[in-house]
């Protein structure tokens, strides 16, 4: 590829992007409403927690009605709108889900909240099938999974931002906070976020963004990929729970932490943005860093930039926490933290396994100190689950959909469908937060990190018997 070629990829990677960063914005700021309509609808915990679970729910039944349309149309949707047509279609989408804010505000209806969030979700849900495989697709197939770890940073700024501007919407300023809660306060930057997606798919539509790109299904030769279906590979099927466990965890931690802290420390609701902010930041964070083999094949330099990027990244964090006029000196002592983010990195030498079972094993142990401690040790632990939840995503994917073959697409579609699992488990963790406090309800979390821990250890052997090396591999040379 020229350098040219490459400057092209780069020019049309870039709005693409700008999806991946409104699914974090909106993903996160479910964490500021949880709060806000539990306190405005005088909900329970569990009860709390429909907020993600009808968010998540919302992209398995967008995968289900995806699958069965292309069924009656003998057709895959995408291969036959496009994939800028299909992606300004999930953005329409998903401002129509922003428009049903106005009217569950001035009605004051709860399940009018949810529908606009499952709208929301739906839209995002064609998106995801679109976007991740056309992210790894721009460009050097070497450099595929660290293409898709990087717009995962890009969508964990969008995490990052989006509890603060939502809060600021809620609350107002910090200096000047209400502690008045309304739903009326939501309706209207949800309306403007609405006016966003429908620019950002005219922006879309006008890119340079291919219509009908040439993917690369995966590196296997496809007459090795000799099954009927996607679903007889157990890595996929097994990949499949991972990716089901792994955005729960995710989500749940970030989700039930406001209610940890305004139960069990006291915290008022309006000062809990900076600290859910700073999970997703942490979320950020890991994706720079895993992100770096994207720019540079020096070794040095990666060395170099592993450093570099996770504390620029946290930079983001404050400078952002600074403008809304928060109290940083709580954070600064984080960046410790995140050393023990970069030493894990470099144990996991670039393989997908490992990385997986490292930092799932270090996630354990985050849930494990954040249960056993007190005060803000233990909301240090809590957040840092996100530092090592960062990569998993990218990990977990390129192990289930490897050696598929012809069988990739599809297999991709199961996977977008088990994101369900932010909602489930979130409501999960919330019914068993009812029955052992907040604090100890992490356990769900532990739980799925284990399962984790599994699959990295059991897909390794998998793989392996069916010739496929992730060293050799995801090493292109460097």
């Amino acid at each position: 590829m020229s350098s040219e070629q490459t400057k092209t990829k780069w020019g049309q990677f870039i709005p693409l992007v700008t999806v991946f960063f409104f699914w974090g914005f909106v993903a996160a700021s479910n964490d500021i409403l949880i709060p806000v309509f539990k306190k405005a609808f005088d909900l329970s915990q569990a009860e709390s927690q429909l907020v993600s679970l009808a968010f998540y729910i919302a992209y398995t039944v967008g995968a289900l009605i995806y699958n069965g349309i292309s069924v009656i149309i003998g057709q895959d949707i995408v291969n036959k709108l496009g994939y800028k047509n299909s992606l300004a279609l999930g953005l329409v989408i998903s401002a129509l889900g922003t428009l049903l804010f106005y009217p569950a505000a001035n009605l004051h209806s709860f399940p009018l909240m949810l529908s606009g969030l499952f709208i929301v979700a739906l839209g995002f849900s064609l998106q995801q099938t679109v976007a991740n495989p056309l992210a790894i697709a721009l460009g050097p197939i070497t450099t595929g999974s660290q293409r898709l770890t990087l717009a995962g940073g890009i969508n964990n700024f969008g995490t990052t931002i989006g509890p603060l501007i939502v809060s600021f919407a809620i609350f107002g300023s910090a200096a000047n906070a209400s502690t008045d809660i309304s739903v009326e306060s939501v309706k209207i930057p949800y309306l403007i976020l609405g006016v966003a997606f429908i620019a950002v798919a005219i922006f879309l539509k006008m890119s340079s963004l291919p219509d009908r790109p040439a993917l690369v299904e995966a590196s296997v030769d496809d007459t090795k990929s000799i099954k009927g279906s996607a679903l007889q590979y157990p890595q996929l099927v097994l990949g499949m729970i991972a990716i089901f466990v792994y955005v729960g965890v995710e989500v749940s931690t970030a989700s039930n932490l406001p209610a940890y802290m305004e139960k069990d420390l006291g915290f008022a609701i309006k000062d809990i943005a900076p600290y859910i902010s700073l999970y997703w930041a942490s979320m950020m964070i890991g994706r720079w860093t895993g992100a770096v083999e994207a720019f540079t094949d020096n070794v040095s330099t990666q060395k170099v930039l592993r450093f570099i990027a996770p504390y620029l990244a946290f930079g983001i964090f404050l400078a952002v926490n600074a403008i809304a006029k928060h109290d940083l000196a709580p954070f600064y002592v984080y960046g410790l933290i995140i050393l023990v983010l970069i030493a894990a990195d470099m144990a996991s030498k670039g393989n997908p396994a490992r990385m997986l079972l490292i930092f799932s094993a270090i996630g354990i142990a985050a849930l494990l100190i954040g249960m056993l401690t007190k005060g803000m040790i233990s909301v240090y632990a809590f957040t840092s689950v996100g530092l090592f939840c960062s990569t998993l995503w990218p990990c977990i994917f390129t192990l289930a959909v490897s050696g598929l073959g012809k069988h990739t697409s599809q297999g991709s579609s199961f996977l977008i469908m088990m994101i369900m699992g932010g909602g489930i488990i979130s409501w999960l963790q919330g019914v068993v937060s009812e029955a052992t406090g907040i604090q100890y309800s992490y356990v769900v979390g532990i739980i799925c990190f284990a399962y984790l821990a599994f699959y990295a250890w059991r897909v390794s052997g998998i793989l392996r018997s069916q010739g496929i090396s992730f060293d050799k591999k995801l090493s292109g040379g460097h």
